[in-house]
């Protein structure tokens, strides 16, 4: 049986980690699909075009025109590897025109345009598989496509970002300010020279917003993801989380409730028991709650040369298997029938229900915890622990940190502006969400 074709567009981190699996894992590889993979051209920049041809060691073509790859007739699957959205996404969508099937490792493209690229594959008959696209090496995407579909997804929780995670691994394990984690993280090359995409939570909303459309059958819907970042947290916030059994770390949350669905991005106190907590460093964890099978933790590299890679080369796998299968009988795209899908209503982060950490700095004077506590319990939100410092020397602010029961976040919202009008509290109050991820 002749060899399933493919052409790189990038031959980067991804797309050196991919040519170098395939070619170490030839043969086994081909067992596994039935047929032998063969990369037999890529597309790199003119600057790139040295270091491309040192890792093929010049075994294939190297163009530096990406159509050049789509358009060719020889190339069976498109692995889209270059990253972006321009001129990613026209790429994309003239390999599919041209019948051809695609792989990606882009979240950002599918989690702003997946809607669209599906679409047109189903009416071409083609596949898209992206299982690179959300946590590197991790089979997240297919876990909850094949391997949990007797599921009712009730909820995803996952450490998604490695970057963000590195750096509170830091700020916690040795008391470093963000500045100063920073640094390190860009240092060693886990950070972008312009972080932003990491350390605000912008690359992890767009790999939940995949994993939300395919959980529970709705659309990608990148523009209605909650996103807060990890610039403004603190050490000594840290510290205190510690001091009650939690630790912070970013979480990308997908719940479904009785008024919508919650799809949000934010950092998160975490009972330090749970697995999910003791994730540090670059590595990635996604949590997930389903009806039938309960709490399942996938953990491992959430990016890299070759544990991405691997990503790529299973998707290759599974298209060269089902290639010549009838469309009708593949796995969807998003694991529900495209008829199928629901356009459910995704919630404003105002009525999300969770508990929250605040620490509120106020003057040390009588009656100060008590007007605090009068208008936590006029809104309906109880205390569930708290904890006051004692003011330093010379100094008259104390901390307060309060945790609080589950509320809706308006009510919070209400509660801390009436909180900061107060004449006793000094500047502003630290809010910090706090999710008990149920017996994980």
């Amino acid at each position: 049986m002749k060899p399933i074709r493919v052409g790189l567009l990038g031959l980067g981190v991804v797309g050196g980690g991919t040519y170098a699996i395939l070619e170490r894992n030839r043969e086994e590889i081909g067992r596994r699909a039935g047929r032998e993979i063969r990369i037999i051209m890529a597309a790199v920049r003119e600057c790139d075009h040295e270091k491309a041809h040192q890792k093929t060691g010049g075994a294939i073509p190297l163009t530096h025109d990406p159509m050049a790859v789509v358009n060719s007739p020889d190339v069976d699957i498109v692995a889209e590897l270059m990253g972006g959205i321009h001129p990613a996404k026209e790429l994309v969508l003239q390999a599919i025109a041209r019948g051809k099937h695609v792989v990606t490792a882009n979240k950002a493209l599918l989690a702003l345009h997946g809607n669209e690229i599906f679409k047109a594959a189903h009416a071409k008959g083609v596949m898209v598989a992206f299982e690179a696209a959300v946590a590197g090496g991790i089979p997240i995407i297919k876990a909850l496509r094949e391997g949990l579909t007797a599921n009712r997804i009730e909820w995803i929780a996952g450490i998604i970002n490695g970057t963000s995670n590195f750096i509170l691994t830091c700020m916690r394990d040795h008391g470093d300010s963000f500045d100063d984690a920073l640094k390190q993280a860009q240092d060693l090359g886990y950070a972008e020279a312009d972080p932003t995409f990491d350390i605000e939570g912008i690359d992890a909303a767009h790999k939940l917003t995949i994993m939300a459309a395919i959980a529970f059958g709705i659309p990608m819907q990148f523009d209605r993801a909650y996103t807060e970042g990890i610039s403004r947290l603190t050490a000594q916030d840290i510290q205190y989380a510690e001091e009650f059994g939690y630790r912070i770390k970013l979480l990308g949350i997908t719940r479904r409730t009785a008024r919508g669905i919650e799809l949000r991005v934010h950092p998160t106190l975490i009972p330090e028991k749970r697995l999910i907590a003791n994730v540090d460093g670059v590595m990635n964890a996604v949590l997930v709650k389903g009806d039938a099978v309960g709490a399942t933790l996938y953990y491992g590299a959430g990016a890299g040369a070759e544990p991405t890679g691997s990503s790529v080369v299973a998707d290759l796998v599974d298209i060269t298997r089902m290639a010549t299968s009838d469309p009708g009988n593949r796995v969807p795209h998003l694991a529900f029938q495209p008829d199928q899908m629901h356009d459910d209503v995704v919630l404003p982060v105002s009525e999300i229900e969770t508990s929250y950490y605040l620490r509120i700095r106020a003057y040390d004077r009588p009656g100060v915890l008590a007007d605090i506590t009068r208008i936590l319990a006029d809104l309906g939100i109880s205390i569930e622990a708290m904890l006051q410092r004692e003011p330093a020397a010379g100094e008259e602010r104390v901390d307060v940190i309060m945790l609080t029961h589950q509320t809706i976040e308006k009510q919070i919202d209400q509660a801390i502006a009436k909180i900061e009008s107060l004449d006793s509290i000094s500047g502003s109050i630290t809010r910090i969400r706090l999710e008990s991820l149920g017996s994980a």
